[in-house]
């Protein structure tokens, strides 16, 4: 029987993660509106007389360099994203105790995980220096709406697996499904933020939402961040489907059927494969990459969201 204290702890601890990343997000989009008056700059080298072949000496200018001064907005919000994902762990890591079961049987743990593999993505590339902690306030919004929708219109209660679902391969694909779509969500969220930095490059006059832009790192560093998201991705998601085909070999006698599902797994697949590709051969990057990584993940978006509520197929329970 499935334990409602623990699953209700778990649910109200899930809500705080989710206030705790909304005011990690205030505090991301304050560091990034005052970053324009925080800069100073600051002389690293004097001036000094170089002997050049059997010339002269010739006089070096004092070296200078701009300074970004440390933000404690930026700070704080990037220890309360830290704390948001540690109560957001516990939230999942106790409703699987609540329910005896692995934390993502239905839309509402799967979208929780979900959002904390972005959430935990995020912030393992921001310690490794891969990725720049400003973006935190364009990572956080989608995850906080992200689990906003989950808590209020997929809401289902900590109970038993579905009997479709009481696989041991829901261990297996359902798990690399998840760790494939958080970080597909990230790479997206990249994707859009190059193409409006590439946007402003070409612009810089132009208004909101061009504008933000402006504080944005450059438009190849974004398009390197989301090439090294969909890189490490992309074989996960594959895995993924081999493994759910294994699955539905084993629960309903074939390997594939064109159910919705799988198609639209199919055609994510086929978009995250053409970027990838084209990047390989053809020499893609920039806007025509960025735009197929965002169909990708509206692709991603269908596939979840569509065809699991509106769509009437073998994966309906979901």
């Amino acid at each position: 029987m499935p334990d409602k204290g623990l699953g209700q702890l778990g649910d109200g601890l899930l809500l705080c993660a989710v206030v705790v990343y909304a005011l990690a997000m205030l505090g991301y989009a304050a560091e990034q509106a005052s970053s324009g008056a925080r800069r100073r700059v600051t002389s690293v080298r004097a001036a000094s007389s170089v002997l050049v072949g059997s010339g002269p000496p010739v006089t070096v200018p004092a070296e200078t360099v701009t300074v970004q001064a440390p933000s404690r907005a930026g700070r704080a919000a990037f220890v309360l994203t830290c704390a948001g994902w540690i109560v957001h762990l516990t939230s999942i890591v106790l409703r699987g105790f609540a329910a005896h079961r692995v934390p993502w049987g239905n839309m509402y743990e799967f979208s929780s995980a979900a959002a904390f593999v972005a959430v935990t993505a995020f912030l393992g590339m921001v310690v490794r220096g891969r990725i720049d902690r400003a973006l935190g306030a364009f990572v956080m919004l989608p995850v906080v709406l992200y689990l906003g929708l989950a808590s209020s219109l997929l809401y289902t209660a900590a109970g038993p697996l579905v009997p479709a679902l009481n696989s041991y391969w829901i261990k297996i694909h359902v798990a690399a499904a998840i760790l494939a779509s958080g970080s597909f969500l990230l790479s997206g969220v990249v994707a859009l933020l190059y193409l409006l930095r590439s946007r402003f490059d070409v612009r810089p006059t132009a208004r909101f939402p061009v504008s933000l832009g402006r504080q944005l790192p450059t438009a190849a560093a974004l398009d390197r961040m989301s090439y090294t998201i969909i890189a490490f991705a992309f074989p996960v998601w594959t895995f993924a489907i081999i493994a759910g085909a294994i699955w539905a070999e084993s629960a309903w006698g074939r390997y594939w059927g064109w159910d919705p599902k799988e198609t639209w797994s199919f055609i994510t697949w086929v978009l995250y494969a053409g970027y990838l590709h084209a990047r390989a051969t053809a020499g893609w990057k920039g806007r025509k990459a960025a735009w197929v990584a965002v169909a990708a993940a509206g692709a991603l978006v269908v596939d979840y969201y569509v065809v699991n509520i509106f769509v009437v197929g073998l994966h309906s329970y979901a």
